[in-house]
Order: C-alpha cells, then sequence, then structure tokens
C-alpha cells in the first residue's frame, strides 16, 4: 500500500537555520509535508559546520534537515528576490526565524507575502516574538531559559543556576510553532485566511513552566532550585545506587506501603514521620538517608526490577550511550533509525516520537546537500508568478 502522509499536499518554504525553526519543519517534514529548506550561497545553514561530525558533514544538520530539499538564494539580489516571491505564491507556509524586521527589511514581510499570496500562513520564530519592549533582543536558547526562568529554578539549593542539558527554549519553540502552523492551517480551511503566527522562544519556556509560575502568582513565593525532587510529593528524587542512580516515584499513601514492604522496611508504615505525604515531605532529608541506606546494596536494575514487580513506580537514571542500545527505545519504538547520507554514507539519527496509526511519520531521506534542489524547485514553481486564492 502506499505510504499515507498526514501533511500530503502541505508544502513549507523553510528560511530557518540552527535549531528551533529547523525542529519545527523536520516536525511537519516527518509527518510528510514538501519542506523547501532557503539557504545563502556557499555556506548555507550555519549549522552545516556544528559538530558532531561524520567525515566532513555535520551530524547535527542531518538530523535536524531530514526529509528536506535545499534550494540556494541571495535574498539581497533582486533576481533571487523575484524567484523567492515566485515561489511563495505556490506555498502553504513560509518559516522563518530571523530577528524581528529582518524580512520587511528586504521587502518580503508577511503583508508583502500575502500580497503574492493572500492565503499563506506565514510562522515566525524570535527571541521575544514580533513586538514588546524586548522585540529587538537577541534570541539564542541560553538567552530564553535564562529570561523565561528554567534556569532559576534548574540545579541543587547551592549550585548556581543552570541550564538544562539540551537546547530546550529552543526546542520548544519548535513544536509551538508547529502547533501553531497546524492550527493555522485548520483556520484557512475553515475561514479560507492566511495568517502570521508569531513565536517567542522566551514565551514558550514561560508556558512550559506551568504551575512553577503558580506558585508565584497565587502565593507571592519565588520557587527556588530544589535538584531532582519533586517539592509536593516525597519520595519522588533521584537515589543512589551501588551502580549509579534510578528514580523513585511514591505519589500515595498506597504506593508508599507498597514501598516499605519491597524494600523489607514495614516498620517504617508505623513511623510517625512518615505516616502521610505532608509528614514525608517534612522529613523527606531523613527519609533519604533511610532509602540510601537501603538501595546502595544494590544495582539499579536490580532495585527497579523488585519496585516494579511491587507496583512502585522506578525507573534507573539512563545515560546516552544506554537508550541507543536499549530494545524498547530502538527496535520497538524506532527511535533511532538509520539514514543513507550521499557522502556520509549509511548513519544513525533520532527517530520522529509521534506515532500514529494509518499517517505514521517517516524519515524518506537524508538531508540535503546544500543547493541540491534548486534546479528542480525552479523548474516546478518559479517559473511563472502565480496568486493562490
Amino acid at each position: 500500500m502506499t505510504e499515507l502522509k498526514a501533511l500530503e499536499g502541505i508544502k513549507i518554504l523553510d528560511m530557518t537555520r540552527v535549531l528551533a525553526g529547523p525542529f519545527c519543519t523536520m516536525v511537519l517534514a516527518d509527518l510528510g509535508a514538501e519542506v523547501i529548506k532557503v539557504e545563502v550561497p556557499a555556506t548555507g545553514d550555519d549549522s552545516r559546520t556544528f559538530p558532531p561530525f561524520k567525515g566532513d558533514e555535520s551530524a547535527y544538520f542531518i538530523n535536524f534537515n531530514r526529509n528536506k530539499k535545499s534550494i540556494v538564494l541571495d535574498l539581497k539580489r533582486d533576481g533571487d528576490r523575484e524567484k523567492f516571491l515566485s515561489i511563495v505564491g505556490h506555498m502553504d507556509v513560509v518559516v522563518e526565524n530571523f530577528r524581528p524586521d529582518t524580512m520587511e527589511k528586504m521587502g518580503l514581510g508577511f503583508e508583502e507575502l500575502q500580497k503574492v499570496n493572500k492565503k499563506l500562513i506565514y510562522a515566525s520564530i524570535s527571541g521575544f516574538g514580533h513586538y514588546g519592549p524586548y522585540k529587538y533582543k537577541p534570541g539564542y536558547d541560553i538567552i530564553g531559559q535564562a529570561m523565561g526562568g528554567i534556569m532559576s529554578i534548574t540545579g541543587w539549593p547551592d549550585s548556581p543556576p543552570t541550564r538544562t542539558g539540551t537546547g530546550i527554549a529552543d526546542i520548544l519553540a519548535g513544536l509551538f510553532c508547529c502547533v501553531g502552523i497546524l492550527s493555522a492551517i485548520h483556520a484557512r480551511n475553515l475561514y479560507g485566511l492566511g495568517q502570521k503566527v508569531d513565536i517567542s522562544i522566551t514565551d514558550s519556556v514561560i508556558a512550559s513552566m506551568g504551575t512553577i509560575f503558580q506558585k508565584y502568582l497565587v502565593e507571592k513565593r519565588v520557587p527556588e532550585r530544589t535538584g531532582n525532587k519533586y517539592e509536593f510529593i516525597a519520595p519522588c528524587d533521584s537515589f543512589r545506587a551501588k551502580d549509579g542512580w534510578f528514580i523513585i516515584a511514591v505519589g500515595n499513601d498506597k504506593l508508599w506501603k507498597d514501598f516499605c514492604r519491597a524494600i523489607n522496611r514495614e516498620d517504617l508504615i508505623a513511623d510517625k514521620r512518615f505516616e502521610n505525604n505532608v509528614k514525608r515531605i517534612e522529613n523527606r532529608d531523613a527519609l533519604k538517608d533511610i532509602i540510601e541506606e537501603w538501595s546502595t546494596n544494590y544495582k539499579k536494575n536490580e532495585i527497579v526490577e523488585v519496585l516494579e514487580g511491587n507496583q512502585v513506580p522506578a525507573a534507573p537514571i539512563m545515560s546516552v550511550d544506554q537508550i541507543a542500545e536499549d530494545q524498547h527505545f530502538v527496535v520497538a519504538r524506532e527511535m533511532i533509525q538509520e539514514v543513507a547520507h550521499p557522502i556520509a554514507g549509511k548513519m544513525k539519527i533520532c527517530g520522529s516520537p509521534i506515532k500514529m496509526s494509518v499517517t505514521n511519520p517517516s524519515i524518506r531521506t537524508a538531508s540535503p546537500l546544500l543547493g541540491e534542489h534548486t534546479e528542480e524547485i525552479f523548474k516546478e514553481y518559479a517559473h511563472r508568478r502565480r496568486k493562490k486564492g
């Protein structure tokens, strides 16, 4: 049977680079949209030079730009701007992550592009959005993490504010941009109107903080760094094993009793310090010492097996190499997949976390070479200017 694609027929002109924008368009491309990546001549997307490398090819770029086509245009040149506009007339979506007003200065802002294609969806990702006092501040992942609040709550009480181990601000912005684009496509189907989607990296981090902000908004209490423990549940934290670290998530009093039985410490059930969740939170330090007195005698996988066998939520803290060799993630969930790159050859990249029963996302092609599809795209789209009505 022919592969069915959720976004079959959706055409996206992708002017983004590095992470936030390419992550957004990667998700859309995996779902079946035709994504045409516009790159500057000679150098292309900055991330083509980012490590790690396989040979001379950036694995960073290959991962986030699979399933896309690449054309080169110098939008400072009149001729290339005309080519760009002729392609826009055929597109459903334009995505960019320049600083605000960059496209306007080239005569290619949302209002101008709508003159070419009135049903166009124009999506922009920037550090602080296209309006507001911080509009022109630079937008980098670490700035989004810093000013979005997540660094202030990440780490331990005695450690400095800490960025997350990945570019989470950029990735959140990319995901929110996907939601905005898909919503705008649906709205266009309903009302026949294109629109602008304005995504701020910092807004995306603030939105992801959820209940963290409620602590201040409701109680006027500034949340602090708490390490791995959950403020409102105990024991819900990381604990030391003989060979590493593991997680316990005891979310209610029944699980607490199950946990005590699992570790052969039924005496703790009657201990007034731990008789309910409120008491366990108050005495969490003493509780952690008791748990680690037991857990440091065993390996983390042994601990998890015992706890899961007693219906107590637990998990090992896994390293990247362990995940990359794990049968559940690699074989069953296909979160590591192989692609064949024309220069780098066969290599492994991350799969899509979206699983669908009919239109499942797929990795069909490796990332494009710089300008690989320029001639093909110009032949298909740029031979004439067309207004989409």
